[in-house]
């Protein structure tokens, strides 16, 4: 952990205080890096859609524990149910960039298509500023719920069953059955899953870089796709470690809030 993670991160927030392009000797610039990044539209549109991902993927968690809840249900073919379910998870990002970017295809994507059956017109949504960054994120959610509802699973198979049939003989049922009895045995697994949530929003690269490369006009540009385009591509070293420290803050930030509230809440309990 200290030499694959602990000394990279180090390295990299030392590295954004220098001027470096990998070939010539860096230069020790001080804060010069996130000076021009308080400066720079691109890095606020960036860091605005990073924001509108982790909105978007907090719809996730919710969504992945009402399958988990169905799929844990007994009946015939329930195994098969639950593999179609799982499957995008286990799918390659770029696969699910192809897939969504055929989806939204304005030639010949379904979704066009269905907007021809209700009369609502053709839409380019790749192609379109209002449009990229909620269609990517929508592209992400397919596997993200997956991956929610198989912990959510996870977690529904250790519950303690002797606690369900008491409530259940107390008069529970329903709602509140779940409310009072399996919600709070699930509260480990919902802990993991908004901590990798919150995670897999703010680390987006894969399906934006594939699907719109940061356009049209950087609309639907996010941080890690930008921090590569500028410290790899852009042979701009120092400046793309400034990025990625303001990602890991913002990363770091999120995941304590959330575990605060969440101690807080068991001492509470």
């Amino acid at each position: 952990f200290g030499a694959f993670v602990l000394l990279p991160v180090v390295a990299s927030i030392r590295l954004s205080f220098f001027e470096a392009d990998g070939l010539s000797p860096a230069r020790f610039v001080g804060l010069a890096n996130y000076r021009e990044l308080w400066q720079d539209p691109v890095f606020w549109t960036a860091l605005r859609n990073n924001l509108w991902w982790l909105l978007g993927y907090l719809c996730a968690p919710p969504a992945g524990l009402l399958l988990a809840l169905f799929l844990n249900q007994h009946f015939p073919g329930m195994r098969l149910i639950k593999t179609l379910f799982f499957m995008p998870f286990v799918l390659s990002q770029v696969v699910v960039a192809l897939v969504f970017s055929w989806f939204y295809d304005p030639e010949f994507g379904l979704l066009n298509r269905l907007l021809d059956l209700l009369q609502l017109g053709h839409v380019a949504a790749l192609a379109n500023e209002n449009w990229a960054t909620p269609a990517i994120i929508v592209a992400g959610l397919w596997p993200q719920v997956a991956y929610c509802m198989m912990l959510y699973l996870t977690g529904l198979n250790h519950i303690n069953h002797e606690q369900i049939e008491a409530g259940r003989l107390d008069g529970y049922q329903g709602f509140g059955l779940f409310r009072h009895l399996v919600w709070p045995q699930l509260r480990p697994a919902s802990m993991v899953v908004l901590i990798i949530t919150v995670i897999g929003a703010l680390r987006s690269f894969d399906l934006v870089a594939m699907m719109s490369g940061g356009g049209p006009f950087n609309s639907s540009n996010v941080l890690g796709f930008y921090m590569v385009e500028q410290g790899v591509s852009g042979y701009r070293l120092g400046y793309g470690a400034a990025i990625a420290t303001v990602l890991l803050l913002l990363m770091d930030g999120f995941s304590a809030v959330f575990l605060y509230r969440w101690l807080r809440q068991d001492e509470a309990d």
